[in-house]
C-alpha cells in the first residue's frame, strides 16, 4: 500500500526500529582522521581585473588612471570542463641513405585500428564502474554528458576486459606476495553473481601492502583453487569458520582469531544471559589486550610488554572458566548436539588459547580481521548499487581489477593513475621486497 494510507483508520503504525547503542564517539570527523582544508597556495592561473567605466569622484575615464598594484586578491579552486578530443595519429616514413624505409612506431595505447577510443577514456570508464560503483548504462550516460564523447555499453564491457588483461601478470605477483607473507588476513562474503537464484562466494586475502579477490564458494575446494592457503606458510588472522582451522593447510605458521569478531560474539552471549559477569568479563579483557596491542605498536615494541599482558590475559582465562561453570555441556555427539548459547565459543577460546592470544607476544600480527572486513565492504556497496552480476567470467575481472587498484593504494598511487598506466600497455606494479 501506499505510503499515504498509513494514517487510515485502523492502519498499525509502522513498527520502530531500536535505536543503536552510541559508542562513545562524536559526530563527525574522528581524531586522528585525514582531513582536507582551504588554504592559500600557489596558483596556477592569475587573472587581473582592472577599474573600469568613470570615476566616481570626478567622471573621468578610469582607462588612463594610475595602476596602484593589486588591492585585493582570491584564490578559487576550479577543473577545466573536460571535452574529448579526437587525435589523429600520423606514422611519417623516412627513406634512409641506404634506400631502406622505415615508418614509425606507434605510441603507448594505440592499438592497431583505424579508430579508437584512448587510454585516459578509457582508464576513466574502469574507474567509475570498479573503484566508484557506477553501473554500466549510467557509467556510458556520464561519460557522453562530462566529456561529449558518445559511448555504448558494449565499449564499458570491453573496457573492463582489456583492463583484466593487463594487469594480469600484476595480480599473479599480488597472490605471490601475499602467500610469501608472514602475516595475512583471510574473508569472505557473499556476491549474487550469475544466473538468479545462485549465491557466489568472494574469497579475500589481504596483508597491509596487497589485497587479492577471487570468486568461489564457501567450500574446501574453492578455498584450494583460490591458491593461497596451501602454501601459506605465515599467520592466517580469520574469523572461527572451521575452513580456515583445516587440516589441511600444513604450512601455516598459526592462526589469529579475529578478536573483533569474539567481541561481537561475547555481546551475544551476554543479551542471552544478563545476569552472568563472564561475557563482560571477556570483553574487557580482550579490549583491553587491543589497546595495549596498538599502544606496544606504536613503540615499536616486538611483543605487548608481560607486566601489562599477564593481568589481561588472566582476566580473560578467569572469564572462561567461569562461563564454562555457568554453561555445563550438554551431553552427546560434539558435532551434532546443539548446545547453550556462547557454550561453543567458550570452547573455542579455551581449548584455542594460542591462537586466540597469539598477538600479544608479536605485534607484527592483528588482533582483529578488520583490514579483510574494509576491503570487501567496497562489493556490498556495489552489490546494493548494481544489483545482481550475471556473467561470472565478468565480475572475476572486476575483482582483478579491485586487487590491482587496491594493492595500487597501499603503496600511495591514486586508482585512476594507475589505470591509466594500465591501459598504456605499463601497468603499474608492487615492488617486491629484497630476500633476506
Amino acid at each position: 500500500m501506499p505510503s499515504s494510507t498509513d494514517d487510515l483508520p485502523g492502519r498499525q503504525p509502522p513498527r520502530r526500529e531500536p535505536r543503536s547503542r552510541s559508542t562513545g564517539r562524536k559526530r563527525g570527523k574522528q581524531p586522528g582522521a585525514p582531513g582536507a582544508a582551504m588554504s592559500w597556495a600557489e596558483p596556477d592561473e592569475i587573472v587581473d581585473y582592472r577599474p573600469a567605466g568613470t570615476c566616481d569622484g570626478c567622471g573621468a575615464d578610469l582607462a588612463g588612471a594610475a595602476d596602484l598594484g593589486v588591492a585585493r586578491s582570491f584564490q578559487q579552486v576550479e577543473v577545466s570542463l573536460l571535452a574529448a578530443r579526437r587525435i589523429q595519429h600520423d606514422l611519417h616514413q623516412a627513406r634512409c641513405c641506404c634506400g631502406k624505409v622505415d615508418v614509425a612506431g606507434r605510441p603507448a595505447g594505440v592499438p592497431d585500428s583505424a579508430v579508437s577510443i584512448g587510454p585516459n577514456l578509457r582508464a576513466l570508464a574502469v574507474y567509475l564502474v570498479v573503484f566508484q560503483h557506477v553501473p554500466i548504462e549510467r557509467c556510458a550516460q556520464l561519460i557522453a554528458d562530462v566529456t561529449g564523447a558518445q559511448v555504448s555499453a558494449g565499449f564499458v564491457h570491453s573496457c573492463l576486459a582489456k583492463a583484466a588483461e593487463a594487469v594480469a601478470d600484476v595480480v599473479k605477483l599480488i597472490k605471490t606476495l601475499i602467500t610469501a607473507a608472514c602475516v595475512a588476513g583471510f574473508d569472505e562474503t557473499t556476491l549474487r553473481c550469475g544466473p538468479a537464484g545462485r549465491k557466489k562466494y568472494v574469497l579475500t586475502a589481504v596483508t597491509d601492502r596487497c589485497s587479492l579477490f577471487f570468486l568461489g564458494a564457501r567450500t574446501l575446494e574453492s578455498f584450494r583453487e583460490f591458491g593461497i592457503l596451501p602454501a601459506f606458510a605465515g599467520v592466517v588472522v580469520s574469523d572461527r569458520y572451521q575452513n580456515y582451522f583445516h587440516d589441511g593447510w600444513q604450512h601455516i605458521t598459526g592462526h589469529q582469531a579475529c578478536l573483533a569478531h569474539l567481541i561481537r560474539d561475547y555481546q551475544d552471549a551476554a543479551e542471552c544471559w544478563p545476569g552472568a559477569i563472564w561475557p563482560v568479563q571477556a570483553q574487557r579483557a580482550l579490549r583491553g589486550l587491543i589497546r595495549t596491542w596498538h599502544a606496544a605498536r606504536e613503540r615499536g615494541q616486538p611483543e605487548i610488554p608481560p607486566h601489562i599482558r599477564d593481568p589481561l590475559i588472566r582476566e580473560f582465562r578467569h572469564a572462561l572458566l567461569a562461563g564454562c561453570s555457568d554453561l555445563p555441556r550438554i551431553p552427546g555427539p560434539k558435532h551434532a548436539t546443539a548446545q547453550h548459547p556462547g557454550r561453543d565459543l567458550l570452547e573455542f577460546c579455551r581449548d584455542r588459547q594460542d591462537d586466540v592470544l597469539r598477538f600479544c607476544y608479536d605485534t607484527r600480527i592483528w588482533p582483529t580481521n578488520n583490514i579483510s572486513e574494509r576491503s570487501l565492504r567496497p562489493l556490498k556497496t556495489q552489490q546494493k548499487i548494481s544489483g545482481r552480476l550475471t556473467s561470472e567470467e565478468i565480475t572475476q575481472d572486476r575483482l582483478d581489477i579491485r586487487s590491482y587498484i587496491d594493492t595500487a593504494r597501499k603503496h600511495g598511487q591514486t586508482a585512476i593513475a594507475v589505470l591509466r598506466t594500465a591501459m598504456t600497455g605499463k601497468p603499474w606494479s608492487p615492488p617486491v621486497p629484497p630476500t633476506p
